[in-house]
């Protein structure tokens, strides 16, 4: 008797502690949403109506902007979309609309890889949304762009254009595009989009990983003998470095096959790269990683917050496709990035950071280019993990 009594207890308290940590989890995210909606109408004000924010130069307090052709351009309006979906703020929606008729040209943009990012990243949150068939149109349209730079010689999607650097590059970040074709094939759209992204994603499992897990950068083709040419890591510290922004991009890529294809390949390579994430001993105890796994100067190295609010998004969705102590492990260490990234250490204070919700990102330290900045990529996966884990996880 003492011991069903014991049980009972023991059932009772770890229910009231799951309750609680929901209680503390829904605040967290409505607070933060309320935040977000107020940062991003400073940011409204900040932004001439003919370009896209970028990021916030706090020594000149001066905003960082770019056109629309730039890689980053679809993420202000989809973060705009994203608050508006959780606030039903209409100045918010206003914005989102006026963004997405200037970004709307880049749909037949060839120049690079990042039509994912640009087109589906806005016009793609825009229709999960709205469900406005126009915005299914201008995704056809980006993924047909993006589908012109396949190289079948090598089976993947050249990144940037031939250079004196590089005869044929591909980069790790591209798996990051692979959503915009499959969401296309699965909704009507051209099969051959789907073999495209099989294709890519199996060639960059071949070729971009490293015996444990992590990931170059850049690896460079021989488009004529479609060999490998040479490997290396051009954001990060070394060639053999682990650069932690392009560890979550390959790492959130694979979830996403795993999601449209159900191909366990990707799923296994996405808990592999997990578990070198997590396991990493260079991972700081708020699991907030620094921008380079083996920069020199760890523990004084930079941190990238924008590599953490992809993490912490990617790794809810891994969740959903694992079971028991594996999955509440990742939601565990989501939960612990979010809260992190909502604390005055990683969060800007009202009105400041330009309008910018996250500060401390790094976008290309060794280019001396955005180093300890917000950028509007950390934002939107801050963003969307706090959506993910109010729809799947309370």
């Amino acid at each position: 008797m003492k011991k069903i009594i014991f049980s009972c207890l023991v059932l009772v308290s770890i229910t009231s502690v799951a309750q609680t940590s929901k209680k503390v989890m829904k605040q967290l995210i409505d607070e933060n949403m309320k935040f977000a909606a107020q940062q991003y109408k400073v940011l409204m004000k900040n932004t001439p109506d003919t370009v896209m924010p970028r990021s916030f130069d706090a020594s000149k307090q001066k905003l960082i902007t770019s056109n629309t052709q730039w890689w980053c351009s679809g993420f202000y309006p989809g973060t705009l979309w994203m608050i508006y979906d959780e606030t039903k703020d209409l100045s918010i929606r206003t914005e989102a609309l006026k963004r997405l008729a200037l970004l709307e040209p880049t749909k037949n943009y060839t120049g690079n890889h990042d039509l994912g990012f640009m087109m589906y990243c806005s016009f793609g949150t825009a229709y999960a949304i709205t469900k406005d068939p126009a915005y299914k149109d201008v995704i056809f349209t980006a993924a047909g762009s993006l589908a012109t730079r396949y190289r079948p010689s090598i089976k993947s999607i050249q990144s940037w254009n031939s250079s004196k650097t590089f005869k044929c590059p591909v980069i790790i970040d591209n798996m990051m595009n692979l959503e915009l074709l499959e969401w296309v094939t699965q909704n009507g759209g051209d099969k051959r989009f789907h073999e495209i992204a099989v294709n890519h994603a199996n060639t960059t499992i071949k070729n971009h990983f490293r015996p444990d897990f992590s990931s170059y950068h850049v690896i460079d083709y021989d488009l004529e003998t479609g060999q490998v040419y040479k490997k290396l890591t051009h954001q990060g510290y070394a060639d053999e470095s682990a650069w932690a922004r392009g560890q979550v991009w390959g790492f959130y890529g694979f979830v996403v096959m795993y999601r449209f294809t159900k191909d366990p390949a990707y799923l296994t390579q996405a808990r592999n790269i997990a578990k070198f994430l997590l396991n990493h001993p260079n991972l700081p105890s708020d699991k907030i990683p620094y921008w380079d796994f083996n920069a020199p100067d760890i523990p004084n190295a930079k941190r990238d917050v924008s590599a953490g609010s992809i993490m912490a998004s990617g790794l809810l969705e891994l969740a959903r496709y694992t079971k028991g102590k594996e999955s509440k492990d990742y939601v565990t260490v989501s939960e612990k990035i979010l809260k992190a990234l909502s604390s005055p250490a990683y969060r800007a204070k009202a009105g400041t950071n330009g309008g910018f919700i996250l500060e401390h990102s790094v976008g290309h330290l060794p280019g001396k280019s955005e180093i300890d900045v917000p950028l509007t990529y950390a934002d939107y996966y801050f963003i969307e993990a706090l959506q993910r884990y109010k729809k799947w996880y309370l």
